[in-house]
């Protein structure tokens, strides 16, 4: 049974206008966003001082002024995150009870080695103790990534399967999953991978039982609007877009071309704010972003 709290989260994903910030960058991706956002590796030794820096980035983004439940529907929290608090209160709990954000959280544990094209989840044996205590923190959902490199049948398809087949257990424990099998913006086959990816998420979308829903986060298609069967289905929460190394401009404009979809930016969020700024200079990078974001997700 959903708590209130969750429950004014669905409504507020469902009805409102705005896009989720994805500040969940973990493990090795970590080191590179805090040197985007202009904290050396020389300034911090080992991994729980790197991890600090990092919350650092995260609080003053979130603390922000410019930061808000107006424009910003949810935000993705990596677990370290999560265990960690913002002015006193735990971070989830900061994020809806203070900034009415609704907070999501990555559960995956990285990718497996490449295999037809594709990169799975690694295992997640310890998923159901991580689910229990997002719902003891009042987290809506979460969040898993996987891969797909090529136009390959047989991986496109073990994404997906084993993606619903997380997915699945989220719904169980009460939360809402983002199923996200990015499409590597790179790969040479961009445009076939997503005709292949589209077609076994539809398929896949006949598995869940009467009256459940899940989210999906997909690479920015190569045909606008490609998406636009899901961004209907009465299975689909909502229909997330992931920047995935495209410019925070790039990405904008191929979002504004896909109606009903919503941006969930990482690199592309923090593009333009620095440790070094003041906080006038800070806030007011940060506007400048969260306004352009919020405004492409409104197509």
């Amino acid at each position: 049974m959903a708590s209130p709290a969750q429950m004014a989260m669905l409504e507020k994903i469902r009805r409102e206008l705005g896009f989720i910030a994805a500040l969940d960058q973990s493990g090795g991706s970590t080191p590179k966003a805090l040197k985007l956002y202009g904290v050396d590796e020389s300034e911090y030794a080992g991994e729980e001082e790197m991890y600090r820096k990092v919350h650092d980035m995260r609080t003053r983004i979130v603390t922000s002024p410019v930061f808000n439940g107006k424009r910003v529907l949810g935000a993705i929290l990596f677990e370290n995150t999560l265990d960690r608090s913002i002015e006193g209160l735990a971070s989830a709990n900061y994020l809806w009870q203070v900034k009415n954000v609704v907070p999501f959280l990555k559960v995956d544990k990285g990718l497996e080695a490449e295999v037809n094209g594709a990169q799975l989840l690694k295992a997640m044996p310890d998923l159901d103790a991580l689910l229990a205590k997002a719902n003891q923190q009042n987290v809506f959902g979460t969040k898993m990534r996987s891969v797909i490199k090529l136009a390959n049948a047989k991986g496109v398809e073990a994404v997906v399967a084993q993606q619903f087949a997380v997915a699945k257990q989220i719904l169980a424990a009460g939360l809402m999953p983002i199923i996200e099998p990015e499409v590597d913006i790179h790969s040479p086959e961009k445009a076939a991978a997503e005709a292949l990816l589209k077609a076994s998420l539809i398929k896949h979308l006949d598995s869940l039982d009467a009256g459940q829903q899940v989210m999906f986060k997909v690479t920015l298609p190569e045909t606008a609007d490609f998406y636009q069967e899901l961004v209907k289905h009465p299975k689909v929460l909502k229909m997330v877009a992931l920047s995935g190394g495209y410019s925070r401009d790039e990405a904008n404009q191929r979002l504004a071309q896909n109606h009903g979809m919503i941006a969930s930016f990482s690199r592309a969020l923090t593009e333009g704010i620095s440790a070094k700024q003041s906080a006038a200079e800070f806030d007011a990078a940060l506007d400048e972003t969260i306004e352009s974001i919020y405004q492409a997700s409104r197509s």
